[in-house]
């Protein structure tokens, strides 16, 4: 694939990238219902996540719902599946958003990156990372950096052994590495997120 031969040219991440089957990025519809996953994934384990995510959908059968049928869950409903106060708003945001000003898969495909990460995080609760994830998950976007992802940090510091005692240091760092991977830097998130066993990806 063309992302290995760019990527590894970096020698330590050439490393990762030998031992893992390569990634394939995939586009999904239902963008709002990507952006509830994103939302529930907010700093909890992969594994809790999935659990919340399950009960989520079980509120409707099991099936997709529409952001109608979200919006006319009640925010006890939200929490009783294990969201906080604020998540279970966030969520209703988003399928509040979705209606009044839509989360057309076509429109945002048509967006830059920064253009689609300007709309999404017009919603409250959904911030550059929610935007980010939503990107590459759903969107399929091959050039972005999680720059704030705890996971791609903590691997990049191990990795390329960084001084993590300086947090301005530590960013600049990141940025300079992290550029030598671009127009890839999706997948080489993809291969560090494996690394660490943490990805966000649903």
């Amino acid at each position: 694939m063309e992302y290995i031969a760019h990527l590894s040219k970096d020698r330590k991440l050439k490393r990762l990238i030998d031992e893992q089957e390569p990634f394939r990025l995939r586009k999904r519809r239902n963008i709002h219902l990507h952006l509830y996953g994103s939302i529930m994934s907010q700093q909890l384990s992969t594994r809790v996540a999935e659990v919340i995510h399950k009960r989520f959908l079980a509120l409707y059968g099991g099936r997709t719902p529409t952001p109608e049928k979200v919006l006319a869950t009640t925010h006890s409903q939200l929490r009783a599946i294990g969201l906080s106060g604020a998540k279970a708003h966030y969520v209703l945001n988003v399928a509040r958003f979705a209606l009044e000003h839509g989360l057309d898969h076509k429109v945002l495909t048509k967006m830059s990156d920064e253009e689609a990460i300007a709309y999404l995080t017009r919603i409250k609760g959904v911030g550059r990372w929610t935007a980010e994830m939503l990107l590459m998950f759903s969107l399929g976007r091959e050039d972005i950096f999680a720059l704030d992802d705890l996971g791609v940090r903590n691997a990049m510091i191990k990795l390329y052994k960084l001084d993590d005692s300086d947090k301005i240091r530590l960013k600049e760092d990141l940025l300079r590495i992290s550029g030598k991977w671009s127009s890839y830097r999706t997948y080489a998130c993809l291969h560090l997120w494996h690394w660490k066993d943490n990805s966000p990806g649903k």
